[in-house]
């Protein structure tokens, strides 16, 4: 279910309005990653040096010297010097077996390292890290992955802070499917290289999203299944007009005895299990909606299409999209149904396929919604979502203008309209296009003065464009609006990071949105973030625990699981090594 109002998450990223991983990544200074591995993301103050990316190959020694990033290799001396000591006699077979590597010899080479292993007096701790490194390096050139990892384990416990060997010996765990070893590993390289190296980071983020995928794909399959809080609920149904089913229940739909006893819902008339559905949809007691719609189903009752999608709408709602699929099906199949109906069941499978990363088949359903109810302005603003998150900006506008022809007091569709405008004109760096999509900002606020998101929307734009004291002008204005909104103090809390570093207020705000709404799971996923930059990684690792147990979707849970190892990777890097990353 892609959250009310929420117009370019990615799919699944439960009500964190805009880009907030994307901004998270920029927010907190993360080099290069943007997915999963967000949380490497002390790049900022961690810059220093910049090492190349490129590809290490060569082993090490003056007959092929090494590229740069040896950071305590121990480079060992030339032939010459000490040609008849024990050290000489290696350093020479060394010489010898760097020579066979260049010519691709790759058995002889190892046998040569072999012999200066076995010349090297054993108090020549770096020498012989080198040579085991070098070693390591032609076996992985022969793709004997266990004898690398065997290798560079011996090199680093010569030589702890030995980056090649580190890197190699990642690369040996990942081809061995030892991703945890891998992470440990490759987390060391990155403080080490002070996340200047790419193929480590690229290395680091590939291996936390497999884990947080495997880990994610057996969690959620034995979740619990956690209803939204209300606010959520609503805010869900708000991003819907032309939805049946979340309209409050009619006059005539109400009995008599229930006007003199309003809130009772065992007196709706007929006994229909679909109108106490609905009665309780608007006492906001939704834990009994699926009970009472299913009572409807089951007895094949007059409103039997509407229960099937409200019940399906709470399945997706409570993160259970396996149950809501056959629902959604039947709706959109029931060529007899209210058009209005199947439309609405496609705009929700169409939405719920996004979240699947299967974005074909959430195409087709948007447009099949378009096709059957081409006046239907919902079909219109969710796809122009769908297309925003596809990179579709044209295609998107072209959404959000049909949206608002035909609703034209759609606030939401006109201020992600201009949101669209604003990432197009961001992303192509046309200045003139930016300040005119700002413009388009000022123009919503001013034309549509209760809409919270258009000020939210603008906010993100303002950080963007570094306008901070706006930025936060415009949040103040949203709490103003929806003081029970708990995503819009988050994004204040991460504002106050970017603007001035300021973690206490930052933290004082998320805690504020965890008060308003305890299960707003990007509160605490932020949270974690924040901690992770203060050093503090155990508290870390509890905040996004808690993220977890609260995701309405797999690939969101995948997401914070990799965060999760990552800060869990630095926590036994710190204990191995007395390696930690700079914090704020």
């Amino acid at each position: 279910v892609m959250a009310a109002s929420k117009p370019v998450e990615a799919p699944g990223s439960s009500g964190t309005a805009g880009l907030s991983r994307w901004q998270l990544a920029l927010v907190l200074g993360a080099p290069i990653l943007l997915g999963a591995g967000a949380i490497y993301l002390w790049g900022r103050r961690a810059a220093r040096r910049g090492k190349g990316a490129s590809e290490r190959k060569t082993p090490e020694g003056r007959a092929s010297p090494g590229p740069g990033g040896d950071s305590g290799s121990g480079q060992p001396d030339g032939p010459g010097h000490e040609e008849m000591s024990p050290l000489g006699r290696a350093q020479a077979a060394k010489n010898k077996g760097n020579k066979y590597f260049k010519a691709g010899k790759y058995e002889l080479a190892i046998q040569c390292y072999t012999e200066a292993i076995s010349l090297c007096p054993p108090e020549k701790n770096l020498d012989l890290s080198t040579f085991y490194q070098n070693r390591a390096a032609a076996y992985e050139q022969l793709q004997k992955w266990t004898e690398v990892a065997q290798d560079c384990t011996k090199a680093v416990e010569l030589n702890p802070k030995y980056v090649k060997a580190l890197f190699r010996r990642a690369k040996a765990h990942e081809k061995l499917d030892n991703k945890k070893e891998c992470l440990e590993d490759v987390t060391a390289v990155c403080i080490l290289e002070a996340f200047q190296n790419q193929q480590s980071m690229l290395l680091a983020d590939k291996v936390l999203k497999l884990l947080g995928k495997e880990k994610a794909k057996e969690k959620y399959k034995n979740r619990e299944p956690l209803m939204p809080s209300p606010q959520f609920i609503k805010s869900y149904f708000s991003s819907f007009t032309d939805d049946i089913i979340s309209q409050p229940l009619l006059k005539g739909e109400k009995s008599d005895e229930d006007k003199d006893k309003e809130g009772e819902a065992s007196e709706v008339k007929e006994n229909s299990g679909y109108l106490r559905a609905k009665q309780y949809m608007e006492e906001e007691n939704y834990d009994k909606i699926i009970s009472e719609s299913t009572k409807e189903i089951e007895a094949k009752g007059r409103y039997m299409a509407e229960a099937l999608l409200l019940r399906a709408t709470f399945y997706l709602l409570i993160g259970n999209a396996s149950a809501a699929k056959p629902d959604l099906d039947q709706v959109i199949s029931m060529e007899d149904a209210n058009v209005k109906l199947r439309a609405n069941a496609l705009i929700k499978r169409g939405s719920m396929y996004m979240q699947q990363q299967q974005p074909v088949l959430s195409t087709q359903d948007f447009n099949m919604a378009a096709d059957i109810d081409p006046q239907n302005a919902d079909v219109y603003h969710h796809r122009g979502q769908l297309k925003i998150l596809l990179d579709q900006i044209e295609e998107a506008v072209e959404d959000f203008d049909e949206c608002i022809r035909l609703r034209p007091n759609s606030a939401l569709a006109q201020a992600q309209k201009c949101f669209a405008l604003y990432r197009q004109a961001y992303t192509g760096s046309n200045a003139l296009t930016v300040q005119a999509a700002m413009k388009g900002f000022e123009d919503v606020i001013k034309k549509f003065p209760k809409c919270a998101e258009g000020y939210a929307l603008y906010a993100q734009a303002l950080t963007d464009q570094q306008q901070f004291g706006k930025a936060d002008e415009m949040y103040d204005k949203c709490i103003d609006l929806e003081p029970d909104n708990a995503t819009t103090y988050v994004h204040k809390g991460l504002l106050q990071l970017q603007w001035k570093q300021d973690l206490d207020k930052g933290l004082e705000l998320i805690s504020k949105a965890i008060e308003i709404d305890n299960k707003c799971d990007f509160a605490y996923e932020t949270m974690g973030t924040i901690e992770v930059q203060r050093g503090n990684l155990d508290k870390a690792i509890e905040m996004f625990n808690k993220a977890i147990n609260l995701a309405k979707s797999e690939m969101e849970m995948a997401h914070l699981y990799s965060l999760c190892d990552a800060a869990y990777a630095q926590t036994e890097v710190a204990k191995k090594y007395g390696l930690k990353p700079p914090t704020l």
